[in-house]
């Protein structure tokens, strides 16, 4: 697996749940998240490097925020107004 691959939607929950685990204080975080995700530590950082720069650009305004209440709302009426 290259670094500049695409992790599937297992590999990612996987690597969230393990993120959710083995904090900062951690001995040894990166290799236990490798371990739980099946990936090396190179890999492991590479995706948390990429993690930290999505939260980033939302924090900073770059990536806009869909709106979800008005989606909710959409399917909401959809749900109710079935035939």
């Amino acid at each position: 697996m290259s670094l500049n691959s695409t992790w599937n939607h297992r590999q990612n929950k996987l690597f969230e749940n393990a993120l959710a685990i083995y904090d900062k204080e951690t001995p040894d975080r990166w290799q236990n998240i490798a371990n739980a995700t099946g990936n090396t530590v190179e890999h492991v950082k590479a995706q948390y490097q990429l993690l930290v720069d999505d939260v980033e650009q939302i924090e900073t305004g770059k990536v806009p925020l869909p709106n979800y209440k008005n989606t909710v709302a959409k399917a909401s009426y959809k749900l109710e107004h079935r035939t």
